[in-house]
């Protein structure tokens, strides 16, 4: 039984899989817009919300945080530029819009951005 396991697992084991969020977010923090399946999108959605509210706080143990979760560019990025452009809101930095399927396999298509 699955009780209370719901992440996705994205066909991955669990060390792939947090590499896979890690570099995704990463991207996401430098280009601002990135497109993907709708599960990852999904997926990477709490994961960097949680790093945007990290930033927004601030401190020494914050910024060692987010360097540990996506590396030292994005980590300035997120608590220089998108912890002040978010400064107002509690919340809700992203946003997921649908795209056709994919030829290719038919998966569901997404963009996420930030608001």
């Amino acid at each position: 039984m699955r009780h209370h396991n719901a992440n996705r697992k994205l066909g991955r084991k669990s060390g792939p899989r947090k590499a896979l969020l890690k570099t995704l977010a990463y991207s996401l923090v430098l280009k601002g817009k990135i497109k993907t399946t709708e599960a990852k999108a999904k997926e990477l959605r709490p994961f960097i919300e949680k790093l945007i509210t990290l930033g927004k706080k601030g401190t020494p143990a914050s910024n060692r945080l987010l360097e540990a979760r996506v590396g030292k560019i994005a980590a300035k990025k997120i608590s220089t530029t998108l912890a002040k452009t978010h400064k107002s809101r509690n919340g809700g930095y992203t946003r997921i819009t649908k795209l056709v399927r994919r030829l290719s396999d038919g998966s569901e298509m997404s963009v996420i951005e930030f608001v």
